[in-house]
């Protein structure tokens, strides 16, 4: 039989990073393509100790159906951990319970556009919210990324002339794939943009507990008054990613209407996970983990910073991330990049390539990305080391 797709997804593509996972079942790979955790981040111990907890106290509320919104003290330790660690805390605000940060993009996509309407972005960015908005018929539009975040000017004239834009969907905390932070004056700039056009701002944080250097920069989201900013963040990069727990806090009526969309699709987020996220936060120090983790990526990203240094050729450039997982490189000119990743995969070596994260699929790409969380440290070296070859060779 022949079958005919919906024109929403007859045309997408699957994920290049969970391809490229295909091929790491080799294992004399050396992945610096996973977005992953450290499995050494997972609180293994805790986690069994409160599993066998729930399932001795309350085993009928961790099998059975429950609300759309979300466990309600979960809900409550997310509201409590906003306003104290990230100022966000305004009436009129409420969250819902996600499976995982890549859910709340999606349904602020499905609330928020229409087919045909458009989603302006940074380019580069996350690939998971590509795929979500072109796969609810919104299209992705490119804005450049600086070292001090989102290029405004170019935002505020992408929001003029682009007559259907509906939402500005932006990274601003160790940027997937860039690793930069933007700054505040920058972020102050983006939130006068939002309320000059009325256009509303998804601020995406999977990664704002992670810093490792640094001082903390004021989330757009603390800064909003005016009920403008979306904002979503998870628990998969602090306990568990297979748990697929995340949250979005936003203006009511938003709320509202992405329980209605959420019911659709899956009913409510994984009852069980909930639960053990609340207990993890009233039993156990988040904190004192969370610390744990920073200290564990800022070692793996000072040994990734100091080989890259040592071995790649010295017109490649690279950011020097604060936190976060991720570090993205710039080839020259010399160097094509997609013949690049295909000789590192071929020496063993997996990279993304920078292209994967554009808004225009058919757009080229200098760069590639590289994550420091997941390889061990002896991958690390052994890695990078592969990759400086490959950009010397030539060199006279």
């Amino acid at each position: 039989m022949e079958y005919v797709f919906s024109d929403k997804l007859s045309g997408m593509k699957p994920s290049a990073i969970r391809e490229i996972f295909k091929s790491l079942s080799d294992p004399s790979i050396i992945s610096f393509a996973a977005g992953n955790p450290s499995p050494l981040s997972f609180p293994t111990e805790a986690i069994l100790k409160i599993a066998g907890e729930i399932f001795t106290e309350e085993p009928v509320r961790a099998l059975q159906y429950s609300v759309t919104e979300g466990y309600g003290p979960l809900r409550e330790d997310v509201k409590k951990r906003l306003a104290d660690k990230f100022g966000i805390d305004r009436e009129g605000d409420e969250t819902i319970i996600t499976a995982g940060g890549q859910q709340g993009i999606e349904l602020a996509c499905k609330v928020l556009c229409n087919e045909g309407d458009a989603v302006i972005c940074e380019e580069p960015t996350f690939i998971g919210a590509l795929n979500a908005f072109r796969s609810n018929g919104a299209k992705p539009v490119g804005v450049p990324l600086g070292d001090d975040g989102v290029d405004t000017e170019a935002l505020e004239n992408a929001v003029k002339n682009t007559p259907r834009a509906k939402m500005i969907y932006l990274i601003p905390t160790f940027h997937n794939p860039a690793g930069i932070t933007s700054t505040l004056e920058n972020r102050r700039r983006v939130l006068e943009i939002a309320l000059k056009y009325n256009i509303p701002v998804f601020e995406d944080n999977p990664y704002g507990e992670l810093r490792f250097a640094g001082e903390d920069v004021r989330t757009i989201k603390s800064m909003d008054r005016d009920g403008i900013v979306i904002y979503c963040s998870t628990f998969s990069k602090i306990l568990s990613a297979g748990m697929r727990v995340g949250y979005v806090t936003a203006p009511a009526d938003i709320i509202q209407k992405m329980v209605i969309a959420k019911q659709v699709e899956d009913v409510h987020t994984n009852i069980f996970f909930q639960m053990l996220c609340h207990r993890f936060i009233d039993e156990y120090d988040l904190d004192a983990h969370i610390a744990g983790i920073r200290k564990l990526y800022g070692q793996k990203c000072s040994l990734m910073l100091l080989e890259l240094g040592k071995n790649l050729a010295s017109d490649v450039k690279f950011t020097r991330p604060e936190g976060g997982l991720f570090i993205w490189c710039t080839l020259p000119a010399r160097i094509s990049q997609p013949d690049f990743v295909k000789e590192a995969l071929n020496r063993k070596v997996a990279v993304v390539p920078g292209s994967t994260f554009c808004c225009d699929e058919s757009a080229v790409s200098d760069s590639f990305r590289l994550n420091y969380s997941t390889p061990s440290d002896e991958d690390i070296v052994r890695g990078v080391s592969v990759l400086g070859e490959i950009t010397k060779e030539g060199i006279a």
